[in-house]
């Protein structure tokens, strides 16, 4: 099993960044790939961003591709969300998970963690 403690949330205006972390402790961090999730108020979670166990390979959501970038740091137990050019609609509730295949499903991750709140205002 593995326990994740999302970071970084606040508010930021339009336009501006934010780095989010996720630090993972537990079974061994390199097990697992991770995936960033998102959900607004109203909304149902999505898939934002996900990366490989190694970190070779990454995915993003069209809404965010360009925007923001996934990484990891496996020494650390770590993985991050880099994110830039923000806008109010990301606006979100963000989530770290992990499994152990790499999925742009919520609903294949099983592990989460508890999130941790982005505002972007306008």
């Amino acid at each position: 099993q593995v326990q994740l403690v999302e970071s970084g949330g606040g508010l930021v205006q339009a336009g501006g960044s934010l780095r989010l972390s996720c630090a993972a402790s537990g079974r061994t961090f390199s097990s697992y790939a991770m995936g960033w999730f998102r959900q607004a108020p109203g909304k149902e979670r999505e898939f934002a961003a996900a990366i490989s166990r190694i970190g070779g390979r990454t995915y993003y959501a069209d809404s965010v591709k360009g925007r923001f970038t996934i990484s990891r740091d496996n020494t650390k137990n770590t993985v991050y969300l880099q994110m830039i050019s923000l806008k109010p609609e990301d606006t979100a509730v963000y989530y770290c998970a992990a499994s152990y295949l790499v999925h742009t499903s919520s609903s294949l991750y099983d592990y989460w963690g508890q999130g941790t709140q982005v505002t972007v205002s306008s």
